[in-house]
């Protein structure tokens, strides 16, 4: 098929979750017994998405798009020579990790292209619908499609096919008109007792995996920015699914509201973006010939004429002195890298609360409370591989600088969580602290320049993860606990969940032979992280406390190694701990199964190439490396810093020793678990009573939760309660004083002068009227003699009267004074009459 139709194939299987999500919110109660039809149509949904997903890539993508070859599917190559993106004379201090590299190439190979900064990956953008211009500003729902977003498509709809198969069979429960919730205790002792909610749940599932794959697709930032937030909103609803329980209602809140610290620093990055690049997207948007018609942040920051290299543009160092003040000509202030330190880092504080990463690493354990699907979701698929994805995407903007503030974090995160796993004793919350250890690496991987290998693992984890956390569901629906401490001997009962169990805890410690290519997914993944490490680790020599970030993951790989099979030892081995529960304990039935054994068999070969092809993940992974980004860098606020080029790490002496830490360190784990859970020989009691401490510190993760508590929580209580005390005393009794003020003054109003003056002149009026009235009453007496005479008397009056007027105007009118010929005539007639 042509590439033209990859946006419309991928938009399709984007878009038939939110269409199942519609249909089930408008007529869920309706689909078949107590909703029944609703798992079968957000199934459906989800299934089909998944169809199109894979038809996108091996029908469109593929053809389309040749592969490179992959460098972590391959055996170990031979030494490679080093070439960083900078010249020794760029950095007054340069590693001796790369003059000894360079020294070492010199003369022997020609060929480093790959080690050159590469142009921009293959990819896809466009615009499906235009929301709003505001400017300069588009607010566009758009894509933005490469080999990274192809592959995402894939795993998420896999993985959540797979979940919803499960869900239908592990929230059967919830298909009971009369559901008891055992876990919620009434006033009057009993449980409580609703109406089932299975139609909801998958409602809520169907807008869960949109989310997730609007976040994937997106073409820009504010885009993925909407869809960030919708995934925090259905992870609220599904955390919180048992919303009677208080432990559920609080376990969604702090999801939610320890989220939103994380997407405060976001929107500051994002600000920082727009105020110096004045757009959102992500890449270049062309026109129909093919014409950039506006320059994505991508080709902003590495355009072709700087080579790809990271280079703040002309508006966005204005932007930066604007800040950070012009500085001089003797000491410039190099205002764009700062800018662009503030951007790598606000964003990534948006990843660090949704990935729970260390500070905001406390929510993803008590997310626990959600049904068992969920945290599959959530854990592997969903809402914690966001963080990591939107890391990996926006890999070019961030600066070494950066990358440094994410590489500690995932280290400080990856190995506080791996110890707090060791105590845990509730099967779920093991694998939750195991997840967030493991987001640790994979930020950790990005951090020191491992792009593919941090993507890698995101994928292979994703697998594993989301397998363990439905063995842990089933064990839970066979035995009706999540503590460990009443389980064990359950592979007798439930041989399909413990072998597939066993294989997920074998894909996260990385088994396989070391040296060789053969192993289980997390072998391959983790050890591409371990040799990442060990390249940053050369080639940061002159500070030794980098030396931690090659020291703590192989660290946390041992310990996660211990944990893991602690947790399988104390479910599936030794003799059962509660004969009760055992001897109710089954298989799960098959729609429970199935779902198991499909995610075993990618957990164990994920990592494979496809036999007689350079076709793999990491070959896909390396044809989305992104722009300028293969050549590692230097930093340009911490000059002596150094992040190596990817490909450095699979130098043969740099694969075999990190191999082989690796290795030793899964190993030591596994032995340290088998020696105090399966063969007994020390008392794992006795040796928690010997370090009693430590382990107090532990089980208590930390102290985290209380410190938290009282940092933040209790100062914010005790403001919200004075200022609750000063709204009702103060606030609440000058609105009071004021009501009872003017109520009184109404009073008075209406006593003196509405009641006196303005009711007396009316009632005054109304009386005369009144006695007027009763007055001219008298003379309707009903005697027509007497109407007659009234009427004579009237008449003879009104004559009187108009006699009167006649007489008093024409008398006046009549008599004016007689002129001297009037007079002359009047005194000739009267001669003459005489």
């Amino acid at each position: 098929m042509d590439i033209e139709v990859l946006p419309n194939l991928l938009a399709t299987a984007w878009l038939l979750p939110l269409a199942s999500f519609v249909l089930i919110l408008f007529f869920g109660k309706r689909m078949g017994r107590h909703g029944e039809g609703a798992g079968k149509l957000a199934t459906a949904a989800i299934v089909t998405s998944s169809v199109l997903s894979f038809v996108a890539l091996f029908g469109v993508w593929l053809p389309n798009r040749k592969l490179p070859e992959p460098h972590h599917a391959s055996a170990p190559a031979e030494s490679a020579p080093v070439r960083l993106a900078s010249t020794p004379a760029d950095h007054p201090g340069p590693s001796p990790f790369r003059l000894a590299a360079e020294s070492h190439g010199a003369g022997e190979h020609d060929d480093h292209a790959h080690l050159k900064p590469n142009p921009a990956p293959p990819y896809e953008t466009g615009v499906f619908y235009n929301l709003a211009t505001f400017g300069k500003l588009k607010l566009d729902v758009s894509y933005y499609i490469d080999s990274l977003t192809v592959a995402m498509f894939c795993v998420v709809t896999l993985i959540a096919s797979c979940v919803h198969f499960y869900a239908i069979g592990y929230m059967h429960d919830e298909l009971h008109e009369d559901y008891v919730d055992h876990e919620v205790t009434l006033a009057s002792g009993g449980h409580l007792h609703r109406k089932g909610r299975f139609y909801r749940f998958f409602q809520y599932l169907s807008l869960f995996c949109f989310s997730m794959l609007g976040i994937v697709i997106a073409g820009n930032v504010a885009m993925a920015f909407v869809f960030w937030e919708l995934v925090g909103i259905c992870s609220y609803f599904l955390i919180g699914f048992y919303i009677e329980r208080q432990s559920a209602c609080n376990a969604a809140n702090k999801a939610f509201i320890v989220n939103r610290i994380g997407d405060f620093g976001m929107l500051i990055g994002m600000m920082a973006l727009w105020s110096s690049l004045g757009t959102f997207a992500f890449g270049d948007l062309k026109n129909k010939e093919g014409e950039v018609v506006e320059q994505g942040i991508f080709s902003l920051v590495r355009s072709e004429d700087n080579e790809y290299a990271l280079e703040p543009t002309e508006s966005m160092e204005a932007e930066g002195r604007r800040i950070v003040g012009p500085g001089s000509d003797e000491k410039p202030n190099k205002a764009g890298h700062w800018l662009l330190l503030i951007a790598g880092v606000g964003i990534f504080c948006g990843c660090v609360g949704k990935s729970a990463q260390f500070p905001l690493h406390v929510w993803l354990p008590d997310a626990m409370e959600g049904p068992t699907p969920v945290s599959a979701l959530v854990h592997s698929a969903t809402m914690v591989a966001a963080g990591v994805y939107l890391v990996g995407r926006f890999y070019p903007v961030f600066s070494p600088e950066a990358l440094l503030v994410i590489a500690v974090v995932g280290c400080i995160t990856l190995f506080i969580a791996a110890t707090i796993a060791i105590t845990a004793t509730d099967i779920k919350r093991v694998l939750a602290y195991s997840t967030v250890s493991q987001l640790g690496y994979m930020m950790l991987a990005l951090g020191i320049g491992g792009w593919s290998a941090g993507m890698f693992h995101l994928i292979t984890h994703a697998f594993f993860k989301s397998l363990l956390f439905l063995c842990s569901g089933s064990v839970i629906h066979a035995v009706h606990t999540n503590d460990m401490t009443f389980m064990g001997g359950l592979r007798k009962k439930m041989p399909v969940t413990a072998f597939t169990m066993l294989v997920g805890c074998l894909a996260i410690i990385g088994a396989g032979v070391p040296t060789t290519a053969f192993g289980l997914s997390g072998y391959y993944s983790k050890d591409a992280i371990i040799e990442q490490a060990w390249s940053f680790a050369g080639a940061n020599r002159s500070h030794p406390l980098l030396s931690i970030l090659l020291f703590a993951p192989a660290a946390g790989a041992a310990i996660t190694a211990f944990y893991m099979f602690r947790l399988w030892y104390m479910t599936f081995a030794g003799e059962p701990r509660d004969h009760h529960r055992y001897d109710h304990a089954h298989e799960s039935p098959r729609v429970m199964t199935m779902p198991l054994v499909v995610l075993a068999v990618f957990a164990i070969g994920v990592g494979w190439a496809v036999p007689g092809t350079n076709l793999s993940v990491t070959s896909l992974l390396e044809q989305a490396q992104p722009i300028g980004t293969a050549a590692g860098g230097s930093g340009e606020l911490f000059a002596a810093l150094d992040v190596p080029a990817e490909a450095l790490s699979h130098t043969r002496e740099i694969k075999f020793k990190a191999g082989m830490l690796a290795f030793s360190a899964a190993a030591l784990g596994v032995l340290g678990a088998t020696i105090l859970y399966l063969w007994r020989l020390l008392n794992p009691a006795e040796i928690r009573d010997s370090f009693k401490p430590l382990y107090k510190f532990l089980w208590n993760k930390w102290w985290f939760d209380e410190l938290y508590d009282a940092i933040f929580v209790k100062p914010v209580m005790l403001v919200s309660n004075l200022a609750a005390k000063f709204d009702r005393s103060a606030i609440d009794g000058l609105i009071h004083g004021t009501a009872a003020t003017a109520k009184g003054a109404s009073k008075i109003v209406g006593h003196v002068f509405d009641q006196t003056v303005v009711d007396g002149t009316a009632n005054a009026i109304a009386n005369r009227t009144w006695d007027i009235g009763l007055l001219l009453k008298r003379l309707q007496t009903g005697k027509v003699r007497q109407y007659v005479l009234f009427i004579v008397m009237g008449t003879w009056l009104l004559y009187l009267a108009v006699s009167f007027l006649i007489v008093a105007r024409g008398g006046a009118a009549s008599t004016p004074v007689p002129s001297a010929e009037v007079r002359n005539a009047s005194t000739v007639i009267s001669h003459h009459a005489r």
